[in-house]
């Protein structure tokens, strides 16, 4: 079988939908979602295989200004994910106007030659659909666009035309992963990231960009069918210890329990999941503990 191959960027400012995008075309979740920004920190792969055509799709952090040394790496991340890949495609917010972060975007896009692909996210929430028609022609004088495609990824929208443009564009080569691969985060990656989505989405906003989830330990049973996890929460200052705990360890018991339905489906398999929550001082200016926690 003569095989092809496609590596997919997907970028955009904080909040357009990149990771929901890409979990809804992987057909699982891999990647965090949350309404705050940079819920994406780091590069994460998702791999769809479709007969002899396999696509590896790059979610990238939101293009942003940095503030501390671990921003400093996501915009790094950003930069380096627009290089030596076969397609980039730029998420954008249809009720947004075009931002300095995009025109950056577009610029490293005009740098590469990248073969770059639109995507115009929220369609949905437009009740006169006409406004899409300045969407295109306003980015469209920006760059010479492959493809712009209006899209809802809350509602499934255009993703089977993304897919479509996709393939028209692949390569032959061979594929750089096995056919029944989701992505190529570890394990204790993908768990460390479902518990740190509910610190995102259960805290209020000053808290959750100070915290990082590390898994110590992640092993199955023996002789039963249950996973022990055992994870950390660290947190940059002591009075936000108390609030990731929560009166009486209600905020901690809660973020326990819905991260671990959310593990036992992803792996189907019974978990035991205890978190301990930690304080690491101004942790993301130390480039040390930075990269003892994967995050550069």
């Amino acid at each position: 079988m003569n095989t092809k191959s496609a590596f997919v960027t997907i970028v955009g400012r904080p909040n357009v939908g990149k990771s929901s995008l890409l979990n809804k075309l992987v057909g699982e979740k891999i990647a965090a979602v949350s309404a705050k920004p940079q819920t994406t920190r780091t590069k994460i792969t998702g791999v769809i295989t479709k007969n002899d055509t396999q696509f590896v799709f790059i979610d990238t952090p939101g293009m942003h200004k940095a503030k501390n040394k671990l921003s400093e790496h996501m915009v790094k991340t950003i930069d380096e994910s627009v290089c030596d890949i076969d397609i980039a495609m730029l998420v954008v917010d249809c009720t947004k106007e075009i931002s300095n972060a995009e025109i950056n975007l577009i610029n490293s896009f005009k740098a590469t030659k990248a073969l770059a692909i639109l995507l115009i996210n929220k369609i949905d929430l437009l009740e006169n659909k006409e406004q899409i028609l300045k969407k295109i022609n306003d980015y469209s004088q920006l760059y010479d666009f492959k493809a712009v495609i209006p899209i809802s990824v809350l509602n499934d929208e255009g993703l089977d035309i993304i897919m479509d443009e996709l393939n028209k564009n692949a390569m032959p080569g061979p594929h750089y992963f096995p056919d029944d691969m989701l992505t190529d985060q570890p394990e204790k990656v993908i768990a460390a990231e479902i518990i740190r989505e509910k610190l995102l989405n259960l805290l209020s906003d000053e808290i959750p960009h100070g915290i990082a989830v590390v898994i110590e330990k992640m092993r199955e049973r023996e002789d039963k069918n249950i996973l022990d996890i055992e994870a950390e929460i660290f947190c940059e200052k002591e009075s936000h210890k108390g609030i990731v705990i929560g009166k009486n360890g209600s905020m901690l018991k809660q973020v326990g329990q819905l991260a671990r339905q959310e593990i036992e489906s992803f792996f189907d398999i019974k978990v035991n999941l205890k978190c301990w929550v930690k304080v690491k001082e101004g942790w993301r200016n130390r480039e040390g503990i930075i990269k003892n926690f994967g995050l550069n």
